[in-house]
């Protein structure tokens, strides 16, 4: 009888937990998207990082930190920056099905000759997931 007890005590939580519906909101550190655009008169390459999605059918809203590598040759005088620097941006992630469009924003630091700025560009993408 002590066998029967704990074998329906299974069944019932097993059907129990396979009802369960998938949460809508949802955060992660890592969605599986990597995005190519341009910004600020140059390029980047960036995957998406901690962020905070919504899901709605094959239609997917990510919004959350995109850590980069940002292409732009330096037309400055003297000394001169890399071509390829590593940044963080943040910005919205449209996915449908596996296709991401990409709304980031980056700041530029302020030079001796320029203000702080955010700078905001555009980007296309796939997702892996």
């Amino acid at each position: 009888m002590k066998k029967f007890f704990y074998a329906a005590g299974l069944l019932i939580s097993g059907l129990y937990f396979s009802q369960e519906t998938p949460s809508k909101v949802k955060a992660s550190f890592f969605d599986g998207v990597a995005t190519a655009g341009y910004v600020d008169h140059g390029a980047f390459i960036n995957f998406t990082g901690p962020n905070v999605s919504l899901t709605h059918k094959n239609l997917k809203f990510l919004l959350g930190m995109l850590p980069s590598l940002k292409i732009k040759e330096d037309h400055s005088s003297g000394t001169r920056n890399s071509p390829i620097m590593p940044t963080l941006g943040a910005g919205l992630t449209m996915v449908y099905k596996k296709i991401a469009v990409q709304v980031p924003a980056y700041y530029n630091a302020k030079t001796a000759d320029q203000n702080g700025s955010w700078k905001i560009g555009f980007g296309l993408g796939y997702s892996f997931r």
